[in-house]
C-alpha cells in the first residue's frame, strides 16, 4: 500500500462503485481506501508465468486462478477489507461475486522491499482468517526463494524454496520448477551485470 486516498470513513457500497470507475487500484481496510503502487518487470513476469502454470494445471477443474485485478473480501470481527492478491485460486462453486472473491484455496504474493512488511504480517494476519484459504506462498522478487505456509502447520511452519527446485503447493497437488516461476526474470549481480535463474 502507499498513502491514504481518502481520510473520511466510506461505505463498502461506495468503495466498490468508486473502484468500477478509478484507474487505479485501492485497498479498502475498515473504511480507509489506499492506493495501490506500480509494480516492477520482475513482479509482473514472475505473476504471469505463475498464473499461466497455475490455469494450465487446473484446466478442466472447478478451481479458478485470479490475477491482480480481482479483489478479496475479509471480514474481521466488526472490520471490512478488500485486498488485491497478485495471485489466488478459487475452487469453491458457490464464490462468484462479480468483483470480489471471499474463500480462496491458494493465495501468492510476490513481494517486494517496499511490500514485503505488510505481506509477512497484517495480510498474513488477516488471509489467515479465511477459513478456506489452504496455503500461503510469498515470491521473491529479487532472488529466486520462495516461502510456502500451509493452515495444516497452523501456520507456524513454513518450506522454503531457494535456488533450482521444485515448488510444492500441496492445496493443488502440484510440483512447479522454480525455473518456471523466475523464467525470463534477470536478477541484479554487482559482479557479473544481470543473471537469471538458467545462467
Amino acid at each position: 500500500m502507499a498513502e491514504t486516498a481518502r481520510f473520511l470513513p466510506i461505505t463498502v457500497e461506495d468503495y466498490l462503485a468508486g473502484e468500477l470507475h478509478s484507474d487505479v487500484r485501492h485497498e479498502y481496510i475498515d473504511g480507509q481506501v489506499y492506493a495501490m503502487v506500480g509494480a516492477s518487470t520482475a513482479h509482473n513476469i514472475i505473476t504471469l508465468n505463475l498464473a499461466a502454470e497455475l490455469r494450465a494445471y487446473l484446466r478442466g477443474t472447478p478451481c479458478r486462478v485470479f490475477m491482480t485485478d480481482m479483489k478479496l473480501r475479509i471480514r474481521l470481527q466488526n472490520k471490512e477489507c478488500f485486498y488485491y492478491p497478485d495471485i489466488q485460486v478459487c475452487c469453491d462453486p458457490s464464490d462468484r461475486e462479480t468483483y470480489y472473491r471471499t474463500r480462496p484455496r491458494l493465495i501468492v504474493e510476490v513481494s517486494s522491499p517496499h511490500t514485503e512488511r505488510e505481506d509477512r504480517s497484517s495480510k498474513f494476519y488477516a488471509y489467515r482468517q479465511i477459513d478456506s484459504l489452504q496455503e500461503y506462498v510469498l515470491i521473491a522478487q529479487d532472488n529466486p526463494r520462495v516461502e510456502v505456509y500451509r493452515r495444516q502447520d497452523n501456520w507456524g511452519v513454513l518450506d522454503i524454496y531457494e535456488g533450482d527446485c521444485e515448488v510444492r503447493l500441496e492445496a493443488l497437488d502440484l510440483a512447479l520448477p522454480m525455473a518456471l516461476i523466475y523464467e525470463a526474470v534477470e536478477f541484479e549481480s554487482t559482479e557479473h551485470g544481470k543473471l537469471s535463474l538458467d545462467d
